[in-house]
């Protein structure tokens, strides 16, 4: 890993860094992802998890795990290379991969530690921020990651709840008449999210697969179609299908799937 090149900026503590890593890095990297990814892969003929790594780049692409193996690599080369052309590192702006042959080349805009003088300093006085990592705060960061690694189930056996996914087709009549827009079938909506006007979602909640049912709301008197600020509106309401999301289970299973680790134990200490 090597800094290529290093150009200031016309923005203030602004810097533009090149930098290239070497193929044996990069390579590393490739290996760690795929070792940490080849569980979640299946691949006829082989187990799941089994499956050697050039099979898998030659159904899915050489590039299958380039981007994760960059990730993984770039912070490294960019503070080292940072160090090389004698600035600290602030803030990153943005990253550019240029160029994949024998490792790869990015471009990166940085902020830097600006040149100032400080006078009169002393004395303030300052509160030390705990960095105590409690239970609390693993928990919060091992439900994230279960978050991302749930699933959308169909749901039969209760009505909507909130946060679920409801399957709807629905018709909106303002004074009996139909409206232009108001009209969709098989649409999801996630109940809790806002995304329609005050009143629809929560009045989806309670009702049960393949039933229909009318609502009543009111338009915001600012929105934006004119036409329908501030005016009443009946949807008529088919219910096809109710999804949740499922988390998996923290187990010995799921480290294995999200982590290098063994055991919840080790995941725990390595969060």
């Amino acid at each position: 890993m090597a800094l290529k090149e290093s150009k200031k900026l016309e923005q203030a503590n602004s810097y533009e860094l090149v930098v290239t890593v070497d193929g044996e890095t990069f390579e590393k990297a490739l290996n760690t992802v795929y070792k940490k990814e080849v569980k979640k892969i299946n691949i006829p003929g082989f187990r799941k998890g089994k499956a050697p790594r050039h099979i898998i780049e030659k159904m899915y692409g050489k590039e299958v795990f380039y981007d994760d193996a960059m990730q993984d690599c770039y912070p490294e080369a960019l503070y080292n290379a940072a160090e090389e052309a004698g600035v600290k590192i602030v803030a990153v702006e943005s990253i550019e991969v240029t160029e994949v042959e024998n490792g790869f080349t990015l471009k990166a805009n940085i902020v830097v530690e600006p040149d100032m003088e400080i006078n009169n300093y002393l004395g303030f006085e300052v509160t030390k921020k705990s960095t105590e990592v409690t239970d609390e705060l693993i928990d919060e960061e091992i439900e994230k990651v279960r978050d991302r690694n749930s699933r959308m189930v169909t749901v039969e056996d209760r009505p909507v709840a909130n946060g679920d996914i409801a399957v709807i087709d629905f018709e909106g009549f303002v004074d009996g008449v139909a409206f232009d827009g108001g009209k969709a079938e098989n649409y999801n909506l996630t109940i809790g999210s806002g995304n329609f006007i005050p009143g629809f979602e929560e009045q989806i909640i309670g009702h049960s697969t393949d039933e229909e049912f009318s609502i009543n709301v009111k338009f915001p008197e600012e929105y934006q179609a004119e036409e329908l600020a501030g005016k009443d509106a009946e949807f008529k309401i088919k219910l096809h299908e109710i999804k949740a999301k499922e988390l998996p289970e923290v187990d010995d299973e799921f480290v294995k799937d999200v982590s290098e680790k063994e055991t919840v134990a080790e995941y725990r200490d390595d969060v």
